[in-house]
Parts: structure tokens; sequence; C-alpha cells
């Protein structure tokens, strides 16, 4: 295990951008500037040198800060700055080589992982049982630190993956463990899109709040087929309300859409590549048909969760995949009149999870207190708007409210940003990262370029 230092000259080059690119797209002055640029060289820093190790294997383990075990999503999160320095030509081509190199990694690592067990959400450096609990499921899985399912676990490698073949080219991500870990996620979104008939997954867990575990035996919330996929867990790792996770559906729809791509043009399997599309197309179907709701003022928004049996829930969570990052995470398009309806009452009193005061304003998660608002929604909020100049006053609100200590947190109080939950959490460092490099125009994409 080696861990993994950004060369000083990349990291120049990187200050540089942000600097002029900001300057470029603002009226920021250049102290402004300069201080974000030292904070996105800081977070990226802090980044690879204590989240990310190299392993003896070729892979890539990325920890998710405080807690020593790696998430499919977060770890993905935490690394797509990089790749958005690869995308912009920010640094030598020697020093992207490098940045290729821990990404695709980190891809093997995920390939790795999704073949031994599809349903975990976090996994072990190595396979020596730790966990966050003691969790009854239907498999003892030594790698997995948590067994909840979750949606974007599956969908988060297949677009990274995507992302970077179409960027750069380089396949070296697709190993022997890409193609079963395809196929794995295939078979589970056959599985889940008819939980209650196919399914064996369960989760249970004891003396702990009622977010924690599943309902009925661990079986979970009940649903009718309808083509959505079913999850038991979202993205902040709380248990679902009811089982059809709206966004989590829509970033899947596009991760398949995304494998069949890899499958056909990397790995040369046309089948398995047409059943990615299939399965796209009919969640992306269901969508269409029963993923809207009325909003409170008459006008059609996406449900955050549904059962397909006529119940449906409104909200919005600030962990990603969520209603607001839809347009971030390229499912829908920022001006679509369904998602600009949904985006006003996100941000609003009709979520109710949205806290305002006197510091901050904005989409919190019942995985943490009352009145904390998370900045990773903070920096979604931003990376999902066209001015420039909102995006230069988030950036400002985030950098005033980090309660004295240079990190981005899961959760800050509005009335008092000492207040907050998780003093290291990477992930939120690393949006930080994206909406500064956005605004300074380093693209998530190939295709923004």
């Amino acid at each position: 295990m080696t861990t993994v230092q950004l060369p000083s000259a990349l990291l120049d080059d990187v200050a540089e951008r942000v600097r002029s690119g900001i300057a470029a797209a603002t009226d920021a002055p250049a102290p402004t500037c300069e201080a974000i640029a030292e904070w996105v060289i800081g977070y990226l820093r802090n980044t690879a040198e204590t989240t990310v190790s190299r392993e003896e294997d070729g892979t890539t383990f990325v920890i998710t800060g405080d807690i020593p075990a790696m998430w499919l999503r977060d770890s993905a999160a935490q690394l797509t700055p990089l790749l958005r320095l690869v995308v912009g030509g920010v640094g030598s081509d020697a020093d992207r080589a490098e940045l290729v190199e821990v990404l695709a990694g980190l891809l093997r690592r995920h390939w790795m992982y999704l073949v031994i067990d599809p349903y975990a959400n976090a996994f072990n450096r190595t396979a020596d049982a730790s966990h966050w609990d003691s969790d009854d499921t239907e498999l003892n899985n030594p790698w997995a630190w948590e067994r909840k399912f979750e949606l974007d676990s599956l969908s988060y490698g297949p677009d990274l993956a995507w992302r970077l073949w179409r960027a750069t080219g380089d396949t070296s991500w697709a190993d022997d463990q890409f193609l079963p870990a395809a196929r794995a996620i295939l078979e589970v979104v056959q599985t889940e899109q008819h939980h209650e008939e196919r399914s064996k997954y369960f989760f249970r867990r004891e003396n702990c709040p009622p977010s924690d575990t599943l309902a009925r035996d661990g079986k979970g919330s009940k649903t009718v087929p309808n083509g959505l996929v079913w999850a038991g867990f979202r993205p902040s790792d709380d248990r679902c309300e009811l089982g059809y996770n709206i966004p989590g559906n829509f970033f899947l729809a596009l991760a398949l859409e995304r494998l069949g791509d890899l499958l056909e043009h990397v790995a040369g399997e046309a089948d398995d590549a047409a059943t990615a599309r299939r399965l796209a197309g009919e969640i992306r179907a269901a969508l269409e048909e029963h993923g809207r709701i009325d909003g409170p003022d008459g006008e059609q928004i996406w449900a955050y969760e549904i059962d397909g049996m006529g119940q449906h829930l409104f909200m919005d969570d600030a962990n990603v995949p969520s209603l607001l990052s839809l347009p971030y995470l390229r499912c829908v398009e920022q001006d679509d009149p369904t998602y600009r309806a949904t985006r006003a009452a996100v941000l609003s009193r009709t979520n109710p999870f949205f806290f305002a005061g006197l510091y901050l304003e904005g989409v919190g998660s019942p995985h943490t207190p009352k009145d904390h608002v998370w900045p990773i929604a903070k920096s979604v909020e931003g990376l999902t708007l066209s001015d420039p100049a909102e995006k230069l006053r988030l950036l400002e609100q985030l950098m005033r409210t980090d309660g004295g200590t240079g990190m981005m947190h899961e959760g800050v109080h509005v009335d008092d940003p000492t207040i907050f939950t998780r003093e290291w959490f990477s992930w939120s460092n690393s949006m930080f990262c994206e909406l500064a490099l956005d605004l300074a125009g380093v693209s998530r994409e190939e295709a923004e370029r």
C-alpha cells in the first residue's frame, strides 16, 4: 500500500486555472479568487494524501474520511475532481496520466467489490470482517463494512468508467472483473424490479433507530412491479420509506445506458449491452409514467419515493443522487420544466428537510439533526445553476460556514456554523472542489468542452 502525492507542479496549475477561471467568469476580486484556489488545493491534497491508497494489486482504495471503509458512492465522488483535471487538460501529460491510473485503479476496486457482493454499500480494505454494526443479512461477507442495498452503489462505477473512457479513451479499468461485475449489476437490477417475488435480500439491525433497519423482518418497504428498481436504503444510508427511490432510479437508468456503451464498445458484449439498454429503457418509461406528482401550486414535480401502489413521498435529501442533483448527474436538462418546478419545491418549506437560518439556507437530511444544512447540497445547488455570480456567492457562503476548521462537514447548523456533524467528510470537500472547478470552466465530462 502506498499513499498518493499530487505533484506540486500539478497543484500550481490547478491554482492558476481556478484563479484565472473565476476571475474571467465573475467580478470577484483577486483575494477572493486566491482564497478559493487555496481551499481547492488544500482539499485536493487532503483527499489524495489522507484517504487514497494504491494497493499492491493495482487497485485504488479510498476511505470516506473519519470512517476507515470505502463506500462505492463516496469513493467515486471523492475522486471526480481528479477527472475534471484530466478532462480540462490541467497539468502535464504525465501528471494527467497518473491521475487516470488512480481513477482506473478505483474502478478495478469497484468491480472486485461488486463481484464479491453487489448488495453491499461499503467495504473493507481486506477481508478482515470489520463492520459498522452487527447486522443480520442473507450473506456473511467479511469484505463488507455494511450491506445496505442502495441503487447508487451500482451506478457510480459505470458512470465514472464511461466518463473516463469518453475523456481519454483509457480502458485499463476493464480488467477480468469488469464483465462479471457488469453482469452482477444487470442481475441485481432485474431481480429488484421484482423485489417481492425474486429477491433474497434482507437486512436486520437490532437496537438502532428505525432508519437503520428494514421493516417486515428485514424485507423492507413493499412495492408492486412497475419497471422501477427497489432499494432498501437511500444515498444517506437511511432506509427508504417507500421502496422506489426516484433520483436513485434516474441515476441508475443513466448508468445502465452508459454501461451498455462500455459493454458494447470496450468489452465487445453486444447481448449484455442490449440488456443494459433495455433495463434503462424500462426504468425511464416507468419514471415517466409513475414518477411525477402534483406540486404545491398544481404543477408536476418529481416525487422522492413511490411504492407502485399509489403512495408517494415528496422531500429531498442532501446526499447524491437527489432530486436537486439530477442535472448535475446528467439525468435531466437544467431547464426541464418538471425539474425546474421540482427544484423550486426542494428549495422551499415544501421540502421538510429544507432549513434556513442566520448563516445558511438549504437542504439537510433526516440523517442529521434538524436545522442542519449539508455543504454537499449547497455545492449541488451551485452545480445546477448557470449564473456565475450565484455560484460564487455559494462558494463564499461555504467558506464562511466551515466552523473555523477549514473543512467542509456533513451537516452545519443554520444559526451557528461551529455546530456541525463529522469534522472530516472527504466527499463534502470534493464537492466544494467541483463547484469551484465548474465556475472556473473545468468541465465534468468530455462532451462539455
